[in-house]
């Protein structure tokens, strides 16, 4: 194995707003947001129409837990789908799905006939397209734009949808005032046109074909391998469900809050969340600056105790103009803390598994949520909504507090693919479904040099498994211990070379540390064993080498 070549040196920073000029990405980025002002129409109606068919805390808990629980239970089969279907048609598909939704919704508001349950009912389908719309969405983004456009894309991405939070909650509570429920639904049938008809106009490229393209079981095991052998990503998973479970009791309760506590009209919760949206648009802009001088824990913990001050303020039934204020406030600490950790996932994974690990932080974001909702909806059952909205701002200042001894990964190594391993030398082609297949790297270890070699080759152990391996190990010749093998498994032929794609700068950084312990006269000798069963010929060669 050779040192990985020297990374290009980057190129200077763009606008922030240059992805815009990007045609296909400046109309579908307009559609989106017409789409999310429906969306958040849609959401305040039901969440409305919900306090006056039920006065219970947990029919209210339980509409926020139909929205999110799907995108728990579906963002990761999603994530994988995304990676080998066609996209664009995908998406088509899940916007025609929530357009149905909406039309069901305002049909049954028009004839009087909703009921919790089918509120409920639908808004779980509304969860389920959301669920598959979540990862195909992030996808496709690389597709519209320039790779050094991607962070500036990606970053409008985000305004524009806090864009659609801060005009869509104020525009469904003014229909909702205005026209009832039924027209509020029919608006967010509309801005779905919008959205279909910009996904039909844009024509997609056909993909190349792929010989190494992966199969939906084959990826989602890749996925959920990655996911078990990233330790970074096990901190940042962590970290987001102890915050979100806390966090969610103001978003499970704020119906409640508006409606009881506050004696608001829809309107009037409209505005809160409008409210939340214009906050979050400020902290963007300003979150820059204060990255400037707070590191990623810095900023989590004072997203933390501003979302725990503003739980327990509102608990005080403050005057309806200082409750805008702080839901302003609240928008800009939500932003920060949603900005940090999707950042630090983004910053940990490599692009191969980009998609299927952000949609297992989706599946814990989201999940996060919906058990949080339902657990302080159970909880404002017993000790009313003022001692639960107290009981979950102590919560999460304390939580805030305890989790600063688990800092956040940084983000810093090269992901970037090395590209550094040769082809293996073949006897014969080997079919790609063909497995298992051991890999063996033989070194030649001076006895000296044993114990700080075995320290090092373990830092391979999580790079193997991430990249595909299900087995790992080290062992010695018994009858010459200088010569240490390193093994890993992997399910096939196919998948192994899926691994020289995936190997990034990173990794080979500690593969090129292990070779200087390498001591014999060439570098180090690497073989490919392929598995063999009881009706095999035996005619073929299992295994080819290369160094």
């Amino acid at each position: 194995m050779t040192e990985a070549p020297h990374a290009a040196a980057p190129k200077p920073a763009s606008s922030a707003f240059s992805p815009l000029r990007q045609p296909v990405f400046a109309v579908l980025w307009a559609a989106t947001i017409l789409g999310n002002v429906g969306s958040f129409m849609r959401d305040v109606a039901s969440a409305w129409l919900v306090t006056e068919l039920s006065g219970s805390p947990s029919a209210v808990a339980m509409v926020q837990v139909a929205g999110t629980l799907p995108i728990f239970l579906l963002a990761i089969p999603a994530g994988v789908l995304s990676d080998i279907v066609d996209r664009r048609k995908l998406l088509i598909f899940v916007q025609l799905l929530l357009a149905l939704v909406s039309a069901a919704l305002m049909a049954l508001a028009f004839a009087n006939r909703l009921s919790v349950e089918m509120l409920v009912g639908l808004t779980f389908v509304g969860g389920v397209g959301a669920a598959l719309m979540g990862p195909t969405w992030q996808s496709i983004v690389p597709e519209l734009v320039p790779k050094s456009e991607l962070r500036n894309a990606v970053a409008l991405n985000s305004l524009g949808f806090n864009i659609a939070r801060s005009i869509g909650p104020a525009l469904g509570g003014a229909l909702l005032v205005g026209f009832g429920a039924a027209a509020t639904y029919g608006a967010d049938v509309l801005s779905y046109v919008f959205v279909i008809a910009a996904l039909v106009w844009w024509r997609r490229p056909a993909g190349a074909d792929d010989a190494l393209r992966e199969q939906f079981g084959g990826a989602f095991r890749a996925g959920l391998r990655y996911a078990r052998a990233s330790r970074e990503l096990h901190r940042v998973l962590l970290r987001a469900t102890l915050f979100f479970i806390c966090a969610s009791a103001i978003w499970a309760l704020l119906p409640l809050v508006a409606r009881h506590l506050l004696g608001g009209s829809a309107g009037f919760y409209g505005l809160l969340l409008a409210a939340v949206g214009a906050g979050a648009i400020i902290g963007a802009i300003l979150l820059p600056h204060i990255r400037l001088r707070a590191d990623a824990d810095g900023i989590m913990l004072g997203a933390a105790l501003v979302t725990s001050a503003i739980t327990a303020a509102l608990a005080a039934t403050p005057p309806q103009w200082l409750a805008i204020l702080l839901l302003l406030v609240l928008g800009g600490a939500w932003i920060a803390a949603l900005t940090t950790l999707n950042g630090t996932v983004q910053a940990i994974l490599p692009n191969w598994v980009r998609g299927r690990g952000l949609a297992i932080y989706l599946t814990v974001f989201n999940g996060a949520l919906a058990v949080g909702s339902l657990l302080w909806g159970l909880i404002a059952e017993m000790l009313g909504v003022h001692g639960t909205l107290v009981a979950a701002a102590l919560a999460l200042a304390l939580v805030a507090l305890a989790v600063m001894r688990l800092p956040l990964p940084k983000g810093e190594a090269d992901l970037t693919p090395s590209s550094h391993w040769p082809e293996p030398a073949l006897a014969e082609p080997v079919e790609h479904d063909r497995g298992p297949v051991t890999v063996t790297i033989e070194y030649r270890i001076a006895r000296e040099n044993r114990a700080a070699f075995l320290a090092a080759i373990a830092r391979l152990a999580p790079e193997r498994r991430r990249d595909g391996a299900f087995s790992w190990g080290v062992s010695e010749d018994a009858a010459d211990p200088e010569r240490i093998v390193e093994w890993f498994m992997v399910e096939s032929w196919a998948e192994h070379l899926r691994q020289h794609r995936r190997v990034s700068q990173a990794d080979a950084d500690i593969q090129a540390e292990m070779a200087r312990f390498h001591s014999g006269p060439e570098a180090p000798v690497v073989r490919h064993l392929l598995g063999l069963s009881a009706h095999d010929d035996g005619d073929s060669d299992s295994a080819g080498n290369h160094s």
